[in-house]
């Protein structure tokens, strides 16, 4: 199976262009941004930096004492309080769990419905031993969409913020520009096949895809994934977290039929979908889907 990329098409270097990286959460973030002053935009994007190091000690499950960590350990009858930035994420992972009918799932089946949240004590209890969560994507696109509220707070608004590239957000555009161009291309053993160019202003978009084998399983059976590449478009004031919701859809859309994604975007406002759909999934080859979004 081709995997799905999203990569920044040309936007020419422009005066006032900078580009800033850092590693973490196993991932690469980038913030591309123009600005008049250079070191300024670097002091912006470090702070941006700061809040994705001080959020992987909140939400990484391999840090023993972060949030999710705790509540890792917690059996049955037994509570945890939690930051607002993970209290934030699991009431977004709990949303997406009911509006795609379980297909997108933090707990892989360990039990997410059996946490009760409160988000006014920041309290999590668990009503069943073993419930595991990994928050995995939407934390990383938790942490680019944090990422750009910051750069706006330091006024640096004209910025792309991305997490290895399978989270994205654009802000305003550089100048004299319309938006970020973006291009969809399906990886495989040959050159990168370009299958869309996008231009984006103050949208969110994610990738998914089993380029790296199945390592995507259907949490409701524990079957692997559909051989499907899959990008999610949302717009920035579609939800507060964006990025985060495009993460955890972008996701589900490798588990659902062709027919639900359409039905979700049908009736989610702004979201859009492409698909790579295989030939198993009907027809003679692999083929782009595209499911425009029903309005904003």
């Amino acid at each position: 199976m081709t995997g799905p990329t999203l990569a920044l098409g040309a936007t020419g270097p422009g005066p006032g262009a900078h580009r800033f990286s850092h590693s973490a959460m196993a991932t690469v973030f980038e913030v591309l941004c123009f600005h008049p002053d250079a070191r300024y935009a670097g002091q912006a994007a470090q702070a941006a930096f700061e809040v994705v190091d001080r959020l992987e000690q909140e939400l990484s499950r391999f840090i023993a004492n972060s949030d999710i960590g705790r509540i890792n350990t917690l059996g049955a009858g037994q509570s945890s309080r939690v930051g607002p930035s993970t209290m934030d994420c699991l009431v977004i992972a709990r949303w997406l769990y009911d509006a795609t009918a379980r297909a997108f799932d933090v707990a892989i089946g360990s039990g997410l419905e059996s946490l009760e949240l409160d988000p006014e004590s920041f309290s999590v209890r668990t009503g069943a031993d073993g419930v595991q969560l990994d928050l995995g994507g939407i934390g990383k696109g938790y942490a680019v969409d944090r990422m750009a509220e910051t750069l706006e707070e330091w006024a640096v608004p004209r910025a792309l913020v991305h997490g290895g590239f399978s989270s994205v957000l654009a802000l305003e555009p550089p100048p004299d520009q319309e938006g970020w161009p973006l291009t969809l291309s399906a990886r495989g053993p040959g050159p990168h096949e370009v299958l869309a160019r996008l231009s984006a202003r103050q949208r969110a978009f994610s990738a998914s895809g089993t380029q790296k084998g199945a390592h995507i399983l259907d949490p409701r059976t524990g079957q692997a994934a559909h051989d499907r590449a899959a990008w999610v478009a949302l717009p920035r004031d579609a939800a507060g977290s964006p990025a985060a919701v495009a993460e955890g859809l972008s996701t589900a859309f490798m588990i659902l039929s062709v027919e639900d994604v359409a039905d979700l975007c049908r009736r989610g406002p702004g979201l859009e979908a492409w698909l790579v759909r295989e030939p198993s999934e009907g027809g003679n080859r692999a083929a782009l889907v595209h499911l425009p979004a029903s309005g904003v």
